[in-house]
């Protein structure tokens, strides 16, 4: 595969596995252990965490598809607890212990880690305060922790390029969920409030971004990975998948 075919055959990989922990009951009872308040307030923290100390506004430009009033809320409640940065490095851990406990048992792992971590690593940060901040964690010493985290954070990366890329084709957050899949259902869980305007004429907008945020993708796959490492990833990705 050239590098626009590995970026298209990962990209749904990453994201549904990436998110598997974050609403994970072990790591909301992770958080609820530490005292947050609930597992959203946690997931808004530990998420959001990494960027330190700051507004919740900075929080909502960094997540973009969730409304603002709920990030304020959520992001609120979680700080409190033990502060910004303690919560980020605590939703690592859930993070890691997710890691080790389902892919423990999924053989061969240094196969991905060895081309996820060089493209993890080698990506100029600009513009992508999220994945910079959560790039900033120490990454985990066990494979199975450590090649999660790695699919984590690639996740964290496509999805900060994608915001960019929404940004310049003129799509809001919720404008970007109603046109994805899930739509009204994934507009409500973000805390938007029916009812929804009719959005369709914005299919092209999205599709327009999707397509930049391939090609973006692509472009950074092809600048750190070469041909044989690029196809490792995806293979490494698909079999990883397969495998949970």
């Amino acid at each position: 595969m050239n590098s626009s075919e590995v970026a298209t055959t990962i990209a749904p990989l990453l994201g549904s596995v990436g998110a598997k922990y974050m609403l994970d009951p072990e790591t909301m009872a992770h958080g609820t252990a530490a005292g947050y308040p609930n597992g959203f307030a946690y997931y808004m923290a530990g998420r959001g965490g990494v960027l330190g100390d700051v507004d919740s506004d900075v929080v909502y430009s960094a997540f973009m598809f969730f409304e603002k009033s709920l990030v304020d809320k959520l992001w609120k409640a979680g700080v409190a607890v033990e502060g910004a940065r303690a919560a980020g490095r605590r939703y690592m851990q859930s993070c890691d212990a997710w890691g080790a406990k389902n892919m423990a048992n999924v053989a061969d792992l240094e196969k991905f880690i060895a081309p996820a971590e060089k493209l993890v690593m080698s990506v100029d940060s600009s513009g992508l305060s999220l994945f910079a901040g959560l790039r900033a964690e120490p990454l985990p010493s066990g494979s199975p922790a450590r090649a999660y985290r790695l699919i984590t954070l690639l996740r964290e990366l496509r999805g900060c390029v994608h915001i960019n890329a929404c940004a310049v084709h003129g799509i809001s957050g919720l404008e970007a969920t109603l046109l994805a899949q899930g739509g009204e259902f994934m507009a409500k869980l973000h805390g938007w409030q029916p009812p929804y305007e009719n959005v369709e004429h914005l299919r092209p907008n999205r599709d327009a971004a999707e397509k930049s945020t391939n090609d973006a993708m692509a472009r950074l796959i092809d600048k750190h990975l070469s041909p044989s490492e690029m196809n490792q990833l995806a293979e490494q990705t698909t079999r990883i998948t397969s495998s949970l």
